[in-house]
């Protein structure tokens, strides 16, 4: 009896032995996961560091009356832990999969094969330059002024219509008769003709000529079709007042929304969220249309532990907001820069925010 109790006690610990061991060995082993946590955030009423780590206004402007601002409007941002070099470990997967203002997402979702961590930096600073320059102009058209817009091409695709067609640094001046302020007029007009000609109107080193493309249709990813040209175009502004967005160490688009926000509540007089904590993330571009970003969830979270009690969240995140709102958090959705503009004038007023659009089921 005594001896089968001892093969019995040996063998258990041999076991744990394995497992213990097992465990240490799971826990160092490389993965194909990464971690997304809520960032820091800024506000862009308030200041931030320079390159040179001085503290200065984050939102600055030249040649037009500024006022005082109260209360902030918060721009969220998102942090990942682990890159190709090095994942996390399967003890910090773990931990992630229980705690709700975290996210365990592929590593191919975050870094592309083929991609390294500095070019997929530099990408990032690249869409946070042109992020701040839309931001800048719906501001300033939705306060009145005129942004001197012109839609440049940047490159004319392979193996696309515009191929031998259009050049770098040629102007998309008008299509169908149409004046093109922006990338989006073109783009909506292509797919309004479903496939039919569009007629351009292109300035060259100052000269005007005409030119006829016939759209190429394709599918996306869902199915559904579309027609291009083969074009990649910027926008380039002439801004009539000087706004400097002070934010280092920062990339993507996604704090669009909020910059242009804090550039009309410094530009105009009174307080646009009427002294409240407010925060919120969302791409724009110049005509003020409010996109989708990326981490909505861990940014909600970083905005409640900042001290924010109302979020602005895209519309067409709305499926990520959906039970994931922290408690503590008014979440309001928006698809323009006008609908945030709304709610804040009812959130500064202390009106019923029953009225104002949320993300439901």
């Amino acid at each position: 009896m005594s001896s089968r109790r001892n093969n019995g006690t040996i063998t258990g610990v041999v076991a744990l032995s394995v497992a213990l061991v097992a465990l240490v060995g799971l826990t160092f082993m490389p993965t194909q996961y990464v971690i997304q946590r809520p960032g820091p955030i800024y506000d862009t009423l308030g200041t931030a560091l320079n390159a040179d780590g001085e503290e200065v206004p984050l939102i600055e402007v030249e040649g037009a009356r500024t006022y005082p601002t109260a209360g902030t409007l918060d721009l969220t941002t998102l942090q990942v832990v682990g890159n190709r070099e090095r994942t996390p470990t399967w003890f910090e997967l773990a931990i992630a999969w229980f705690d709700p203002s975290r996210a365990v997402v592929p590593l191919d979702s975050v870094f592309p094969a083929g991609v390294t961590t500095e070019q997929r930096d530099a990408r990032n600073a690249d869409l946070m330059v042109d992020s701040q320059h839309e931001a800048t102009a719906a501001a300033l058209i939705e306060l009145g002024y005129d942004v001197g817009a012109e839609v440049k091409v940047v490159e004319a695709l392979v193996d696309t219509p515009s191929e031998g067609v259009l050049a770098p640094g040629d102007t998309i001046v008008s299509v169908d008769g149409i004046d093109v302020d922006s990338a989006s007029v073109l783009r909506d007009r292509i797919q309004q003709g479903e496939g039919d000609a569009v007629d351009l109107v292109v300035d060259r080193a100052g000269e005007q000529f005409e030119l006829s493309l016939t759209p190429d249709e394709t599918t996306d990813a869902a199915g559904d079709t579309f027609w291009l040209i083969g074009v990649s175009l910027t926008t380039e502004y002439d801004f009539p007042v000087d706004v400097h967005l002070q934010l280092d160490n920062v990339g993507g688009p996604s704090a669009g929304m909020m910059f242009a926000l804090g550039i009309i509540d410094t530009m105009t007089p009174g307080n646009l969220n009427g002294g409240e904590n407010v925060a919120g993330t969302g791409t724009i571009d110049a005509t003020g249309t409010v996109g989708p970003i990326g981490g909505i969830r861990q940014k909600m979270h970083g905005a409640r532990d900042g001290g924010a009690t109302v979020f602005l969240a895209p519309a067409s995140n709305c499926e990520e907001v959906v039970g994931h709102v922290p408690a503590g958090l008014d979440v309001y959705s928006t698809d323009s820069l006008e609908q945030s503009l709304e709610i804040l004038e009812v959130v500064a007023e202390g009106d019923d925010t029953a009225q104002l659009a949320t993300c439901t089921p």
